[in-house]
């Protein structure tokens, strides 16, 4: 496949800042259960050059990935960092073992986890911070809370929020300006679709994770696979596209260890569906 790059057209905002619509999620880049540093550090770090010379300037992160392994692996291979990179980290879960994850909002943790954040990525305030999970024995305007008096203490430009519904995000906006949402939505999941309506009726750019679940959508000779052929694409090409042309605030976040599964996904970005070729992909749950 032939390079390619996003075009400038094809931009997002989160408050006052633009990115091209496609991330780049780290989560992968670490060991087995999100535990420990990856295989081979020194791919992983190939694998975020490259995103970043495709065009990418959306590095998505958390406290929790390791713990702290993306951050440090982002801090030692991008620093210093370009003028328009965004870095989007989260803290709110934390870590007892592989695959091991637990929301964890009271506020002087979710604090520190700031402040630690900040020093393992080099920097002196995070473009965007997520609440990672809300923690069900916290009361939301304390975790939301602590993030705002972050955010005036010049730590925090935007903060987000994950794993959320209409009614929790109403409640956080009491306390403080909500900019993006990252909830899971895919081609087989779609119980976030009235999330996405509210965020696209409210100026909150949708971050969804797990892009490129696509179930049995892709085994030889399923509904997207045919499509695919049909089209000479990849099908998760495909479904990054129906995303990308879902609504446009939307900004999949597609991580991978590949440095050929990471072209295709940028290349992605560039494909521009006809009304029928996007109704055939939105039907295919139905079938």
């Amino acid at each position: 496949m032939p390079q390619q790059t996003m075009t400038p057209g094809q931009t997002v905002s989160i408050g006052d800042l633009v990115t091209p619509r496609m991330g780049f999620g780290t989560l992968q880049l670490t060991g087995p259960g999100e535990w420990g540093p990856p295989a081979d550090p020194k791919a992983a770090a190939k694998v975020l050059l490259r995103a970043v010379e495709l065009g990418v300037r959306f590095i998505d992160t958390a406290d929790s990935y390791g713990p702290f392994v993306t951050d440090q692996l982002i801090h030692k291979t991008l620093s210093p960092y370009a003028d328009d990179l965004i870095i989007a980290t989260k803290v709110g879960q934390s870590r007892q073992g592989p695959s091991q994850w637990t929301a964890l909002g009271r506020p002087e943790y979710l604090r520190q986890q700031v402040e630690l954040s900040l020093r393992f990525l080099g920097l002196d305030s995070l473009d965007l911070l997520q609440l990672h999970r809300i923690d069900p024995k916290v009361p939301l305007e304390d975790q939301v809370g602590v993030l705002s008096d972050l955010q005036h203490e010049g730590k925090i430009r935007h903060i987000g929020l994950c794993k959320v519904t209409i009614e929790q995000i109403e409640a956080a906006k009491q306390v403080a300006p909500i900019a993006t949402v990252q909830n899971q939505f895919n081609l087989i999941d779609r119980r976030s679709e009235d999330v996405l309506n509210y965020a696209e009726q409210n100026n909150v750019t949708f971050i969804p994770w797990y892009p490129l679940a696509t179930g049995k959508l892709t085994s030889p000779g399923g509904p997207l696979d045919k499509l695919a052929r049909r089209y000479g694409r990849a099908p998760g090409q495909l479904a990054l596209a129906w995303l990308l042309n879902r609504s446009p605030i939307v900004l999949p976040i597609p991580g991978t260890t590949s440095i050929g599964h990471l072209e295709q996904n940028i290349a992605a970005a560039k494909l521009i569906l006809a009304p029928e070729e996007y109704t055939a992909i939105n039907n295919l749950t139905a079938s």
